[in-house]
């Protein structure tokens, strides 16, 4: 028996994780009711990773894909979940782990952080003259996933007509969104518009609207608007069946339904470009 294993990264405001596990019940119906699934977090959050893969050895499984419902790949994805899963090969000798990447650089990631801007009113083909966009993402430690942040920002660039999309960092690294805003504003931005790159609600969020509303009261003569995080939208689940499909192959886990679907869908363009 095959088992799945996502891993939140879990947050002290208990709602975050609540979006989590809501998450993996919307996802439930599309992979195959074969597989034993579990949910588990970093921190903050139960079960954690070894008790996760406890459950699942439990259940009888043989084999689990640990599969990380994280942003960007950083110090947790690289050193802390694979430290996890090496625990578990020596205590769990018999069972094959697979793990998967995280949700990283995928096109879906456009589609999302798009229609996040498109439900405050943007458009971002032809956006109005003057207005900015800062990508606020978490920052870290780990130069790597702050890159990171730079690269989706600049494909996100090349993918819109805004001139000014300037990454920046809520807390631990720079520039931080006092940086940012003030470079937009350097730059003649007379509308900053924030895109939040976060999956869940949590502290920052909150923290967050309220910067916000300090932004506008100093400087009543732009305007500033703050989008909705990236969230747990329907659109991340094409990008975790992806990173399932990564390491379990393609028709192994999901439900048939879909692969017909994608069969489709992968046929259907082609055609297009031959003609």
């Amino acid at each position: 028996m095959r088992a799945i294993l996502f891993v939140g990264h879990g947050s002290r405001d208990p709602e975050g994780n609540e979006q989590v596990r809501q998450f993996v019940d919307r996802l439930r119906p599309r992979l195959r009711d074969s597989f034993h699934i579990e949910t588990s977090f970093l921190e903050f959050g139960r079960p954690s990773i070894g008790e996760g893969i406890e459950r699942c050895a439990e259940a009888g499984a043989m084999e689990v894909a640990v599969i990380p419902l994280i942003l960007l790949p950083a110090g947790h994805s690289k050193l802390h979940i694979p430290a996890e899963i090496d625990e578990a090969k020596a205590r769990y000798p018999h069972m094959v782990f697979r793990y998967g990447r995280p949700i990283g650089v995928h096109e879906q990631t456009f589609a999302i952080l798009r229609e996040r801007l498109q439900e405050i009113g943007e458009r971002p083909e032809q956006p109005d003259d003057g207005t900015a966009v800062i990508l606020l993402g978490r920052g870290g430690s780990d130069p790597d996933a702050n890159s990171d942040l730079y690269k989706i920002a600049r494909l996100f660039w090349e993918q819109t007509g805004y001139a000014l999309i300037e990454p920046a960092f809520m807390g631990v690294t720079t520039p931080s969104l006092d940086d940012a805003v003030r470079r937009c504003l350097m730059l003649g931005a007379r509308r900053i518009v924030v895109l939040p790159y976060f999956l869940f609600t949590g502290i920052l969020i909150k923290r967050l609207e309220q910067q916000m509303a300090q932004y506008q009261a100093e400087h009543s003569h732009i305007s500033f608007a703050l989008a909705g995080y990236f969230g747990f939208h329907p659109k991340l689940e094409e990008i975790v069946l992806d990173r399932l499909n990564e390491v379990l192959g393609q028709t192994v886990a999901m439900n048939c339904d879909i692969c017909q679907y994608r069969l489709h869908a992968a046929h259907h363009h082609h055609h297009h470009h031959h003609h």
